[in-house]
């Protein structure tokens, strides 16, 4: 819980800050039968961002990183547009694009634990093989669509509430479920403390492996079509750009080291809405948008280098060494005795 305190404090600076330029940001309506407002929008817009980060929690957890969900979100959107313009049924298009999305998690894992990649480099692979299969899909156009199913997925209601939050409630909660009431969560941890002790002790570390970058990949897939759905259209070239930035940064807000090792969920969504109200203070005050991803760049290296042992251990230390007092010498030690 003490992971938690620091990231809740700073969306509610956030909030606090948004209250300030704007009284009836908090303020929450129902119109039509739908709820809106400010903490609504924060909240549906931040969906897909924070399906991607529940993912890269649990790769991070291995201690890997996945850079390839920005693509595999417009993989997804791009494929179910596609298959939508064709006049494919809406469960056919779904299950293809998330069929796919899994496909190219488990080749991801394959490359890490098979083969042995550094997991930066291995979906380095993907990021940018992806985003050209994602135009390809495309033909390099936008591909439009007019499904008021499709659209359900993304910019749709149920019980007054955005369908794209009941979506990541669900996989949140399956999520928790999973990694804290069975012992997945506990094997997940210990291929990331140490995946060769964990192998030794009998835990199929591998498999794991494989099994936390499908479901990245699986959450990216969705988190792609809520995108695409909300604006019934793809862009195989911009949809998803730069979200595995905000995903890493969220998880590392939330407490969750980037050695791998202890994951927090709850952190992770926590820094997920950080940045999601950040982007939309930055909008609301006037704030030219550019500023957004060099704050974020900044904050990310910052975070790295405090979580760095060595860079603690250079700058933190010499500071005690340079306060601490000198030690005494024998003549005055004699003159005090």
């Amino acid at each position: 819980m003490r992971r938690l305190v620091w990231p809740a404090a700073v969306l509610v600076l956030l909030l606090a800050l948004n209250v300030f330029f704007t009284p009836s940001f908090l303020s929450i309506q129902v119109r039509d039968g739908h709820l809106y407002g400010s903490l609504i929008d924060i909240l549906r817009f931040g969906a897909p961002l924070i399906l991607v980060a529940i993912g890269m929690t649990l790769v991070i957890a291995t201690g890997g990183i996945d850079l390839s969900v920005g693509s595999v979100v417009a993989i997804s959107g791009a494929l179910a547009c596609l298959q939508i313009s064709q006049d494919a049924g809406l469960f056919t298009a779904v299950a293809l694009a998330l069929g796919l999305c899994l496909l190219l998690g488990a080749w991801n894992g394959f490359l890490v634990a098979g083969i042995g990649i550094q997991p930066i480099i291995a979906t380095l692979i993907l990021m940018v093989a992806g985003r050209g299969l994602a135009q390809l899909i495309t033909g390099g156009q936008i591909i439009t669509v007019n499904s008021p199913a499709y659209k359900m997925i993304g910019g749709g209601y149920w019980l007054t509430v955005p369908f794209g939050i009941v979506i990541v409630a669900v996989v949140l909660a399956v999520t928790a479920f999973l990694t804290r009431r069975l012992a997945l969560g506990m094997l997940i941890e210990s291929v990331g403390g140490n995946a060769e002790a964990s192998r030794l002790a009998g835990i199929r570390s591998r498999g794991i492996i494989v099994m936390v970058y499908a479901f990245a990949a699986l959450c990216a897939g969705v988190a792609g079509l809520m995108i695409s759905s909300n604006v019934s259209s793809a862009d195989g070239n911009n949809a998803g750009l730069w979200i595995e930035l905000d995903a890493i940064l969220a998880v590392v807000i939330g407490g969750t080291s980037l050695a791998g090792g202890r994951f927090s969920l709850a952190g992770t969504v926590l820094g997920a809405l950080i940045i999601q109200t950040l982007t939309t203070t930055i909008y609301s005050i006037g704030v030219p948008p550019e500023t957004t991803l060099l704050f974020k760049a900044l904050v990310v290296a910052a975070v790295c280098l405090i979580q760095s042992p060595s860079f603690r251990e250079k700058v933190f230390h010499r500071r005690r060494r340079a306060v601490a007092p000198a030690p005494a010498t024998d003549e005055k030690v004699r003159v005090t005795t």
